[in-house]
């Protein structure tokens, strides 16, 4: 056998691979899409928790955003004051530290003040529960109490206490996973500062939502009687406080008589 008959696809082979090698070279610094160093830099200062509640598919996603301009620097819930400082010194930006974001549950119907239909033995989720004619509780717009919010919360800062969905401030990262599992609405992001507010969510007349719940708003509109500043509305029937007008005066609660209405974490 002709030793050349081995040797000489041997060598085309490795010519071409070197020379494949080579256009793949140039075509990579040739076609190379730019990398921003600012990206991995602010994914380092986050928290890796992937909630979304930046909005943004992931923390990746959410630094991208910021490097692109398209995302505050302190818009990642989860972070802590720290964190957001190293983020808006990346972007070159002064950074914006606002109240702090909890999530607040519009209900007070614990087992004692809120009353049932009937009683309910299906799958314990919210969801389910309330499909079956609009869950167990009188109140349509009240708490089932099912937990749905405790499963969706990343941080373990829910809690079902009485047949009534808390929440421990110090442990919520306003992430807003409770506020897309509750099937009734009842839960919303604010300021853990805020320190009245109307803790029912029922717009029925006030008849009906006596005799389903103790403490529900009646819409009596005593306490927009007594607001000096037009903090307080009525609409369909519930009572609404504007915390940017609000000054805190604590005339509304004291006259609401349903104690729909409470101070707040003061």
């Amino acid at each position: 056998m002709n030793i050349m008959e081995i040797v000489n696809p041997i060598l085309a082979i490795g010519s071409m691979g070197l020379l494949f090698g080579v256009g793949l070279g140039i075509a990579s610094k040739k076609f190379a899409v730019p990398v921003d160093e600012r990206v991995s830099a602010i994914r380092d200062q986050l928290p890796g928790a992937n909630c979304g509640g930046c909005g943004f598919a992931g923390c990746d996603a959410f630094s991208k955003a910021v490097a692109n301009g398209e995302a505050k620097t302190n818009g990642c819930p989860v972070s802590s004051d720290e964190q957001k400082a190293a983020i808006a010194e990346i972007m070159g930006a002064t950074n914006e530290v606002g109240a702090k974001q909890v999530a607040i549950v519009r209900c007070q119907g614990t087992m004692d003040k809120a009353k049932l239909k009937y009683n309910y033995e299906g799958i314990e989720s919210c969801e389910d529960a309330h499909l079956v004619g609009n869950g167990p509780k009188g109140c349509a717009y009240g708490c089932l109490g099912f937990g749905s919010c405790v499963k969706a919360c990343p941080f373990d800062a829910l809690t079902i206490e009485n047949g009534l969905a808390t929440v421990d401030e110090a442990k919520c990262k306003a992430c807003s996973a409770c506020v897309a599992a509750c099937p009734r609405h009842l839960i919303y992001i604010g300021q853990s500062e805020t320190k009245y507010q109307v803790k029912c969510m029922s717009h029925d007349k006030g008849k009906n939502v006596k005799t389903v719940c103790e403490v529900g708003c009646i819409g009596c509109g005593l306490c927009l009687k007594q607001c000096e500043v037009g903090a307080i509305k009525l609409e369909n029937a519930l009572a609404t406080i504007d915390a940017d007008l609000c000054i805190g005066c604590g005339k509304c609660v004291s006259k609401c008589p349903t104690h729909a209405l409470v101070v707040h974490n003061l």
